[in-house]
């Protein structure tokens, strides 16, 4: 049995050196080595600090990106204000406009029912056509008593005219001859009664009795006279004027009637289309009420608000390209050919810039109209105009 505690300092040391060796390549001590040194104590190991060169490197690659990604920020910056810059004029100004037609409100000139509609939105009309029927009684009892004053104004024209019938000079002729015979006998009889009172046989009343009564047959005589030659030479001139002026009233109250009764039923003053019908059959409406509108499509036109910097694009005459996305495809856009006829200005200021002696003053905005080269039936009230222009040209005339 070998005994340990006589063994030599050297092979001590040299078996320490052994176990640490074996401890640094198994990372951990075997039970038979610590049982074959059971009276050494271990030593106490000092840690010892190194640098992880993995460590170093990611930090590394961090501070790199780090920085690429501050070098990448200020160049977007950069890249940004120096397009802004460039840019800050743009190449095209786009305006957009409205497209406008000539309308027209039909409406009542005198109140009724509205008996009939015979046109629908949409339709296209003629000038002359008829569009509403409207039943007014009113106006019929009106015509009514128009004609029958004609007829009573024309007879008196006619009787003044015409002059006194046959019958009526014959019978004024038969009176006067009567009273002539009447006149003869009361001067015969007073011519006897006379003489009678001269040879003092006939009292004096007798005698005044006989004068008087030749007086009045002779005054009779002559009035029956003057009615023959009246009913011989008609009706007097003034009389004819005055019948005449009667029936010439009557025929205007005539024609006032029947023209409120074509007013009622209307008529379409234009050619065009039939844009909104407002009322329906059956409504009772009053005087001056709009019944429906018309437009004119022969009569079109664009409205641009554009500011003076470019209104020199725009100048009375001139002639520019407009785009109708309304009438436009995707692969073909619908342009038409406008010429300016009109501008003025809007009541109101469209600030663009402060108003400063170094920066500038505040720019007009104006209203422009322009009509197409040729109208197009299709084109509706409302629809937007794209007008592109060229900013460079209006910088080019202030220059």
């Amino acid at each position: 049995m070998t005994e340990f505690p006589n063994e030599s300092d050297d092979s001590r040391k040299s078996t320490d050196s052994t176990d640490e060796s074996t401890l640094s390549h198994n990372d951990q001590p075997s039970v038979d080595s610590v049982e074959d040194i059971p009276d050494v104590e271990p030593e106490q190991a000092t840690p010892t600090y190194r640098d992880d060169p993995k460590s170093d490197k990611s930090a590394m690659i961090k501070k790199a990106l780090l920085v690429l990604f501050v070098l990448i920020a200020l160049g977007v910056i950069a890249y940004g204000l120096y397009t802004s810059n460039q840019s800050s004029e743009p190449d095209v100004i786009t305006l957009q406009g409205q497209m406008q037609m000539q309308q027209t409100s039909i409406a009542a000139k005198v109140p009724g029912r509205i008996a009939q509609i015979m046109v629908t939105e949409g339709d296209e009309v003629t000038a002359g056509q008829q569009l509403i029927e409207m039943d007014s009684p009113e106006i019929n009892a009106k015509i009514n008593q128009a004609q029958a004053g004609k007829q009573m104004a024309q007879s008196q024209l006619d009787k003044a005219e015409n002059g006194a019938r046959p019958q009526e000079i014959a019978q004024a002729k038969a009176a006067w001859q009567a009273n002539k015979a009447a006149s003869d006998l009361a001067e015969n009889t007073y011519q006897r009664v006379n003489r009678l009172y001269e040879e003092g046989l006939m009292a004096r009343q007798k005698r005044d009795e006989a004068y008087a009564q030749y007086l009045a047959t002779q005054d009779q005589t002559e009035a029956a006279r003057l009615q023959y030659d009246l009913a011989m030479e008609g009706t007097r001139s003034e009389d004819k004027s005055a019948a005449t002026a009667q029936v010439a009233q009557v025929d205007a109250q005539l024609d006032e009637a029947l023209a409120a009764k074509e007013e009622a039923n209307l008529k379409s003053p234009i050619a065009g289309i039939v844009d909104n019908v407002i009322v329906s059959a059956g409504e009772v409406i009053g005087q001056g009420v709009p019944l429906l509108t018309l437009v004119n499509t022969n009569d079109q036109w664009v409205v641009l608000n554009v500011t003076e910097t470019y209104l020199n694009q725009f100048a009375i005459g001139q002639q520019f390209t407009g785009t109708i996305p309304a009438l436009s495809s995707a692969d073909k856009p619908y342009s038409k050919l406008f010429t300016v006829y009109a501008t003025s200005t809007l009541s109101d200021f469209a600030t663009w810039r402060p108003t400063n002696n170094d920066d500038g003053f505040d720019v007009r905005t104006f209203e422009v109209k322009a009509r197409p080269s040729k109208p197009d039936a299709r084109i509706r009230s409302g629809m937007s105009v794209i007008v592109r222009i060229n900013p460079t040209l209006a910088n080019q005339s202030q220059e």
